[in-house]
């Protein structure tokens, strides 16, 4: 019952935000009592510590998995790029806000998250990228990784990026392809390049074939 309210919450506050999501709802959705939610959470704040918990634990998994399985660092930052765009139809623009505003203890979490464990990844993948000539070798790889991590949190800030305007699945894609292009050395423009176009077309297939699937239940 604990892990089935975790993934609720999870699904529930990464969609909505936290604060408009109550226990009522959690309980509601899951066919079960609050009673039934107190006896395993004490308040919403816990529920999404473990959420965020948890969730860091899965992204660091896919983030060690994608440094032994791309051929690269310029594939291993597309990678991440496309991991997060799968998610970020699902995400609201105000979860990470409302994090940040009425719950220190989960923001505290996300902070170590994203200064520790996201800041060492970018940072060693810029240093090898130097390494493999992938990227400019007159580059500060501490200032750029800087960049990178601060830029995960200005993507929810919507006096930047107003909701009505953009989608978090283009403000992170526009963001990390100008962080990438600005690093690559000719060499790596070539990998980049490659890249892009593969994805394009794996894409352009993707849609073709659900058009094509739509077009058949349609008949």
């Amino acid at each position: 019952m604990k892990e089935r309210i975790l993934e609720e919450a999870e699904r529930l506050f990464w969609k909505y935000g936290v604060r408009s999501v109550t226990m009522e709802d959690i309980a509601r959705n899951l066919g079960i009592s609050k009673k039934t939610i107190y006896q395993h959470f004490a308040e919403k704040e816990q529920i999404l510590y473990q959420v965020i918990e948890s969730k860091i634990g899965r992204n660091l998994s896919e983030m060690n998995c994608m440094v032994v399985e791309t051929a690269n660092p310029v594939e291993e930052l597309l990678s991440v790029l496309n991991m997060m765009q799968r998610n970020a139809d699902h995400v609201s623009p105000n979860l990470l806000i409302d994090i940040k505003r009425y719950y220190p203890q989960a923001f505290t979490l996300f902070s170590q998250y994203k200064e520790d464990a996201i800041m060492r990844s970018i940072l060693q993948n810029i240093q090898k990228g130097i390494s493999e000539g992938l990227y400019r070798s007159d580059l500060n790889p501490a200032i750029l990784a800087r960049l990178r991590v601060e830029q995960i949190e200005l993507a929810f800030d919507n006096d930047i990026f107003p909701t009505d305007e953009y989608s978090m699945h283009d403000i992170q894609s526009e963001l990390i392809h100008h962080f990438v292009r600005g690093m690559l050395t000719e060499k790596g423009f070539t990998i980049y390049n490659q890249y892009v176009n593969q994805y394009n077309h794996e894409v352009k297939v993707y849609k073709k074939d659900g058009n094509d699937l739509a077009a058949r239940l349609a008949e």
